[in-house]
């Protein structure tokens, strides 16, 4: 359903969410190795999302990539997956035909209608507190 890109970006978000919660700032290179990532890819989404907001990151000897504990509730996975992969998941047509839309539909395009309401619904109702608690205690969710 996400990208690649968008997959790790999920789990780089998780454990720093993660590791905020314990009053840590994380390392790009520790981010990669927790979420079992080429660290030159991770880099390229840390970048991402810090640029929007949803990951702070601090330079120097104590820096690294972190979250204020407020934001863990009002970052959502949507805010992640818009960060990296856009809005296609719930604008693009999904036969993947190019031309698509409520004027000219294809044969599945109102089908998808309520579909992607309520896929849009769950990604903005689901906060990153909830996915770190949920990932609470385990790296195994993080990994392949």
């Amino acid at each position: 359903m996400f990208s690649k890109s968008c997959e790790y970006a999920i789990r780089a978000s998780i454990y720093v969410a993660k590791q905020s919660l314990k009053g840590r700032k994380v390392s790009q290179k520790e981010i990669a190795k927790c979420i079992d990532s080429p660290e030159a890819f991770t880099a390229k989404i840390l970048q991402k999302l810090t640029k929007t907001n949803v990951l702070r990151s601090a330079k120097g000897p104590n820096g690294g990539f972190f979250l204020n504990i407020p934001e863990l509730d009002s970052i959502k996975l949507w805010h992640i997956i818009i960060a990296v992969d856009g809005n296609s998941l719930l604008e693009d047509c999904s036969l993947g035909l190019q031309k698509c839309n409520a004027l000219k539909p294809c044969a599945l395009h109102f089908s998808f209608v309520n579909i992607r309401k309520d896929i849009r619904k769950t990604l903005e109702g689901t906060s990153l507190r909830f996915l770190a608690d949920g990932a609470a205690g385990t790296t195994a969710i993080l990994k392949r």
